[in-house]
């Protein structure tokens, strides 16, 4: 059931509308509910809502979906059930405090996937997320940095994990599922921390970046890149078996110090940042090691980002075709424009570059 209150003449006949659908189907099972609510400014009174949410839990509710809306206001319960809730998405929603939220999922029993994506007024600091069900978990907590904000997760049948946020000192992994797939995009503020001579912050950056370091699959975003190229000591992620990244052409030659950190990487798909334009002119890309990777495991590349023609990207498909042992398969692709060079030429370029391992194949 979708319930939007923009699809009605005026909220009242939102509020209206909904009671009669509720009274009318209390007998039935309404399985996943999604409710859009902006209450009009100037009103507060959100009881409401109370008589939605104990018929919803009623019909044993499976998916719940609130977008642009708070939580009941009225006394904070001592117990909340939602017995067969399985997935919940809040989106830009205010809770009370953080033991409401607490409360909310501690009383989903069975829940598996879990969106949050935090309201900037939230008054609330730390998300704390604690499950013994959860199997997925997005949370977007690009709010006003605040070292008082943070997120706190405690999951151990956790498989999928995308969190965008920044780096504080309330933002904690204690546990994880075994291998599970981890998104992660931390933003330039982290690097700064990086920089300083406080122990306690970098202490912070480094312990988050281990608590994950059972990942089987990791994408990064390009401030993450450069974040994990500054910890010390640098960290092994073992059971890493496919890394998507982000990077930019000024920052091409961390990669092999990036990649040392993946001793078993089967996969990697890189995305260039072209920031030329914030830059004097065109990077020098010099690759001066080679990392295990690229030896023992590597076996797929893939450049998500169209090759133009410049140096630096040639330089990058030369390192991985002429370092690369057991490579099988390297993807590329071309943009129809704005190249600096021709495509026939590129090619010419590509194709003349020895290559390491006799069953790579090249494909375009």
């Amino acid at each position: 059931m979708d319930l939007d209150c923009h699809s009605f003449s005026s909220f009242d006949a939102f509020v209206s509308c909904t009671n009669m659908f509720f009274d009318k189907h209390k007998a039935s099972w309404i399985r996943k509910l999604r409710l859009s609510i902006r209450t009009p400014v100037g009103v507060d009174d959100t009881t409401y809502l109370t008589p939605w949410i104990d018929s919803a839990i009623t019909h044993n509710i499976q998916h719940l979906d609130v977008h642009f809306s708070c939580l009941y206001k009225g006394n904070d319960p001592e117990v909340v059930s939602l017995p067969c809730l399985k997935i919940m998405q809040l989106e830009y929603v205010k809770y009370p405090n953080e033991a409401s939220f607490v409360k909310l999922i501690s009383g989903s029993p069975v829940l598996e996937d879990l969106t949050v994506i935090r309201a900037p007024t939230n008054n609330s600091n730390v998300l704390i997320v604690c499950s013994q069900t959860l199997k997925r978990i997005y949370i977007n907590q690009f709010i006003r940095f605040d070292e008082q904000n943070g997120v706190v997760i405690d999951a151990p049948l956790l498989e999928i994990l995308m969190i965008k946020c920044y780096l504080t000192n309330n933002l904690k992994i204690i546990n994880l599922g075994l291998t599970p797939k981890i998104d992660i995009d931390i933003p330039f503020i982290t690097i700064d921390v990086l920089d300083t001579n406080d122990s306690s912050k970098r202490s912070v950056v480094h312990n988050f970046f281990a608590s994950i370091s059972r990942a089987r699959c990791l994408a990064i975003s390009h401030s993450t890149v450069t974040v994990i190229e500054k910890l010390e000591p640098q960290l092994q992620f073992s059971y890493l078996s496919q890394l998507s990244a982000s990077f930019s052409m000024f920052d091409l030659k961390m990669l092999p110090r990036i990649l040392r950190s993946y001793p078993k990487l089967k996969s990697l798909i890189l995305e260039l940042v072209d920031d030329r334009h914030r830059k004097n002119g065109e990077p020098t890309v010099m690759f001066s090691s080679v990392p295990p990777c690229l030896i023992s495991s590597l076996k797929f590349v893939e450049l998500k980002s169209p090759i133009l023609g410049y140096e630096g990207e040639i330089e990058l498909v030369r390192y991985f075709l002429k370092n690369s042992r057991v490579l099988e398969k390297l993807s590329l692709r071309f943009k129809n424009h704005n190249r600096k060079k021709s495509k026939h030429v590129i090619l010419q370029e590509l194709l003349a570059i020895p290559r390491c391992s006799s069953t790579c194949e090249v494909v375009f």
